[in-house]
């Protein structure tokens, strides 16, 4: 389990330890530490992640775990659930979502059941995905624009801080033409109109975290 919130860490492992047939082996407060634990040898059944944590947050930990070890299935403690964000949480091989309000024995029946069948969606994170499928899904993103690419995130991210364009450009390794596509075309895609606006929807939908 990975959380930077100590209390509610040592808590919830507490919780878990309770459920009889669960045991948390290790936890720690940052993505980076819990991937060093993994190459040491401490290999878990399930990894609970919760999203915002520094060194590396809940997505980048979600997707090294995938690459590097895909028997593990992991659950994220989010309190996004955006389509956009649930496509991406997706995309890093996430298994299931909860809520840090969910009620214990959900708790249990998650845990529970991404061991057993390999995933866990509650009904509320199933019509969120329903939604993307939808021929006219008003007032959500379409699966197609609800997928966004390394390089569309990268520049999301790069948004959010205060390099000008050009920066941006030179940080990307791109000509600044390049980024003045790649800001329309996310324009369009994501029906936004302005910096602002893209800076505004990549923190709602948990792409950048403070």
């Amino acid at each position: 389990m990975a959380d930077d919130h100590l209390l509610l860490r040592n808590a919830l492992a507490s919780l878990i330890n309770s459920f009889g047939d669960c045991k948390v082996i290790y936890h720690t407060g940052s993505g980076k530490e819990l991937a060093m634990a993994i190459k040491a040898g401490i290999i878990p059944d399930v990894v609970i992640l919760d999203l915002n944590m520094p060194d590396m947050n809940g997505f980048e930990t979600a997707d090294w775990l995938q690459k590097n070890c895909p028997q593990v299935h992991v659950l994220m403690l989010t309190m996004y659930d955006s389509e956009l964000s649930l496509i991406r949480l997706l995309q890093a091989g996430v298994k299931g979502f909860l809520k840090k309000d969910i009620h214990p024995d959900e708790l249990k029946f998650a845990i529970h059941s991404v061991v057993q069948s390999g995933y866990y969606y509650s009904n509320h994170t199933t019509g969120k995905l329903v939604n993307l499928f939808r021929s006219n899904p008003d007032g959500h993103i379409s699966v197609q624009n609800a997928i966004l690419s390394d390089h569309e995130i990268q520049f999301l991210k790069l948004v959010c801080s205060d390099l000008t364009y050009k920066e941006v450009a030179q940080e990307m390794g791109l000509n600044p033409r390049s980024v003045d596509t790649l800001r329309e075309h996310l324009f369009t895609k994501l029906d936004v109109r302005s910096r602002v606006g893209l800076a505004m929807l990549a923190i709602k939908h948990g792409i950048v975290t403070f």
